[in-house]
């Protein structure tokens, strides 16, 4: 969830593919009367929304009962929204992007949706609700990088390992395969290797065996 511009389609599409879910873009199911709407500059209300939002919840709850996960990207920016989007799920959990304002109108500046005018962002800032802390919802900041935020989302959700550690085990796997193995010529040989085949065998793992001592016994008696 977010406003416009704070990267659900992107980042909502990455974290479907990592996590090989079906990946579901709302503004793919606003009705004609809503798209008219926002593409002559005017925001929508909450009556445009309620049959979207219950579309989308459908969508949902037909994949959770079939047991397919998918990922759905919506701006959610209202509570009573995400509640009407949420209805019945059992297992869903909510993203939410945040970004400054600068940020998010810089974003808008350089891109051209099909048809949300970046006109609109003022009107979905104004309407945002920010989910609260005892919403369970999960906090992204898009400044970062999208592969970052995607590493996020997951370590967030308890759905994948931190990125450091990931790193440093495959790089070690990676230089584990590169590293060409060891010719018969070049093996050092282990210590009891190299005791001469036509001697007995050694009790020890040496080289050579150790030579005897001798303890000389004295008497304690005097001439």
């Amino acid at each position: 969830m977010g406003v416009s511009g704070s990267g659900k389609s992107t980042l909502g599409a990455a974290l479907a593919a990592r996590l090989g879910c079906e990946f579901l873009d709302g503004d793919d199911f606003h009705p004609p009367q809503n798209v008219a709407r926002m593409s002559a500059g005017k925001p929508l209300e909450d009556a445009d929304r309620a049959p979207w939002l219950a579309r989308l919840n459908a969508e949902l709850r037909e994949r959770e009962a079939r047991g397919a996960c998918a990922v759905l990207a919506c701006s959610a920016l209202k509570r009573s929204y995400r509640a009407s989007l949420l209805h019945a799920l059992r297992s869903a959990r909510l993203v939410h992007l945040e970004g400054s304002r600068a940020l998010i109108e810089s974003r808008l500046a350089v891109r051209a949706h099909r048809y949300m005018p970046a006109s609109l962002l003022a009107s979905q800032f104004a309407t945002l609700e920010p989910p609260q802390p005892g919403d369970g919802a999960l906090r992204i900041d898009v400044s970062a990088t999208p592969p970052e935020c995607v590493q996020a989302m997951l370590e967030g959700l308890g759905l994948g390992r931190p990125a450091r550690r990931s790193r440093a085990r495959t790089s070690l796997s990676a230089a584990r395969a590169r590293r060409p193995p060891a010719s018969p010529a070049t093996r050092t040989p282990a210590p009891w290797r190299a005791w001469p085949p036509d001697a007995p065998a050694a009790p020890h793992r040496h080289a050579w065996p150790r030579p005897s001592a001798t303890r000389t016994r004295t008497s304690g008696r005097r001439a």
